[in-house]
């Protein structure tokens, strides 16, 4: 089985550390690429216009996205994303802090795919991480 494509957008390096430690155990196998906010999630997303090294990897089958990040944060980036008929058919779950109802309003609004609260509790973190991947990796069907 090839490894489900996972593209997280997380400028916040523990929370880097802990979806890396979750990923490897996770079933399916899934491959992350990380991007450190939306100017650099944009690069891997559109190698044509630039690209960095990351643009060899294999598009994403899922983006995990944070809000507050520098240079471009995550809502920015989901309407960019839901705006680009190239992209706007990856499943984008913000997977956040932030439990501000104006936050899930607008993700929603700009046509996330799901909103999560990032969990303090590693275990639960994990938890929550394997859940969504799960769902978009298996009981989901996704376009090639």
């Amino acid at each position: 089985m090839k490894p489900f494509q996972i593209l997280l957008v997380e400028d916040n390096e523990g929370d880097v550390e802990m979806t890396l430690r979750a990923f490897k155990t996770a079933e399916p196998p899934c491959s992350l690429t990380v991007a450190h906010d939306g100017v650099h999630a944009l690069e891997i997303l559109r190698p044509e216009q630039g690209g960095t090294p990351d643009s060899k990897v294999h598009p994403p089958q899922l983006i995990l996205l944070d809000i507050n990040m520098p240079r471009m944060d995550g809502k920015e980036l989901l309407e960019v994303v839901k705006s680009d008929a190239r992209l706007r058919h990856i499943p984008v779950v913000m997977f956040t802090s932030s439990e501000s109802p104006n936050d899930i309003r607008e993700c929603y609004e700009r046509h996330a795919s799901c909103y999560v609260v990032k969990p303090f509790n590693g275990k639960k973190y994990a938890q929550a991480l394997h859940e969504v991947v799960n769902f978009w990796s298996t009981t989901s069907r996704l376009p090639n």
